[in-house]
């Protein structure tokens, strides 16, 4: 475990935590005045191996051979040329630190972070953090790395689970949620159904590894939930009449997946970000990465009350009555998640990738995204 300290006079800035994997999400916008709950299980905390927040660069002033270096392979709008590394932890595990009132920046609703750390030091005023809260954005802390040093402490540190173990006790994730609101969207009300923020995002980074798994063919996903939320895209995206490649769920629990699974959808270690990894005749096939909490309701849907129960209901049944209450849209992936995690794949130098992007950047696909 470890706590971390201020560079500029060694005071204690937070709770002990431990290291944990940056969840996919954690970069994510989601919707108009939405109020997303904290980023971080208390307790955790992530690096962000990107840079992230002012200043900024626009695509045209970037050499192409910098941007390679830096793990970009497709152009983008700007690139943040913020220090990388930054630690993620949530709100309520910071300590010893003050608001810097005059760094709130233009947010509408709290605090973005985007001008830099609004947090500083309450010993020595070094600014050592940013702290982010504002609507549509999910709550966290961003440590500076050039301004906290992280210093390890006594404490437990459990050894991470199995994959057996995260297969048998992990905690999935449902796929649509009520979304809380600032003002009230509908008449009055706080709150809205909506596919889950988490999954829309999971399904952006999903996505773009599936196109590069696809090298430009046609590819099928399992009926479901899995093509209620893949297939669409996917169909719209690439090109038909090829010879179709088969993605299938693999994973901790599955029977081995066979020799003509061309791509596997499989789970993400979250503490280690350890993608999970098959042996046998599909060791060698494109292994798309998932949450864990997602892929274990991929792997085994939970399913609706199918008739009406009497006496006391299992804890596990869901009512009937009101019957579920279900969006109102078809599944949209994350775009921002989409477009951040395919400029960063080597396969997003292909033309028809890039016109992918172009297509986005130009307002286009809005009803897949």
């Amino acid at each position: 475990m470890f706590v971390f300290v201020c560079a500029g006079c060694g005071s204690e800035l937070t709770a002990p935590l431990s290291q944990v994997s940056l969840p996919i999400h954690a970069r994510q916008k989601y919707g108009n005045a939405a109020q997303l709950p904290v980023l971080m299980e208390s307790g955790t905390f992530a690096v962000d191996p990107d840079p992230w927040g002012g200043p900024w660069r626009m695509w045209d002033e970037i050499d192409p051979g910098e941007a390679e270096a830096r793990g970009i392979y497709a152009p983008v709008r700007s690139l943040s040329d913020g220090t990388p590394g930054a630690s993620v932890i949530a709100p309520g595990d910071i300590q010893g630190t003050r608001l810097i009132p005059e760094m709130r920046g233009i947010a509408c609703c709290g605090l973005d972070g985007a001008d830099g750390p609004n947090m500083a030091c309450g010993t020595c005023d070094l600014p050592v953090a940013a702290r982010i809260d504002d609507c549509s954005l999910w709550q966290a802390v961003r440590l500076s790395p050039d301004a906290v040093r992280r210093v390890p402490v006594e404490g437990v540190r459990a050894a991470p689970l199995s994959w057996a173990e995260l297969a048998e006790e992990g905690e999935k994730t449902p796929p649509f949620e009520p979304i809380a609101t600032w003002a009230g969207r509908f008449a009055g009300s706080s709150h809205y159904w909506s596919w889950s923020p988490q999954w829309e995002a999971a399904a952006g980074h999903a996505l773009a590894h599936l196109l590069a798994a696809s090298q430009g063919q046609p590819v099928e996903v399992p009926g479901g939930l899995t093509a209620d939320v893949f297939q669409r895209a996917l169909d719209v995206l690439l090109p038909a009449g090829l010879p179709k490649r088969r993605a299938v769920l693999a994973g901790p629990g599955r029977p081995s997946p066979d020799a003509g699974a061309d791509i596997l959808l499989v789970p993400v270690h979250p503490r280690t970000g350890e993608t999970w990894s098959p042996v046998g005749p599909s060791a060698s096939a494109y292994r798309v990465p998932l949450p864990l909490g997602v892929w274990l309701w991929l792997d085994s849907p939970q399913p609706h009350l199918p008739v009406p129960a009497t006496g006391r209901l299992p804890r596990d049944v869901l009512r009937d009555d009101p019957l579920p209450l279900l969006p109102h849209h078809p599944f949209r992936a994350d775009r921002r998640t989409f477009e951040h995690t395919l400029v960063r794949l080597p396969a997003a130098r292909s033309p028809w990738l890039r016109a992918i992007l172009e297509n986005l950047a130009q307002g286009g696909l809005t009803d897949l995204f």
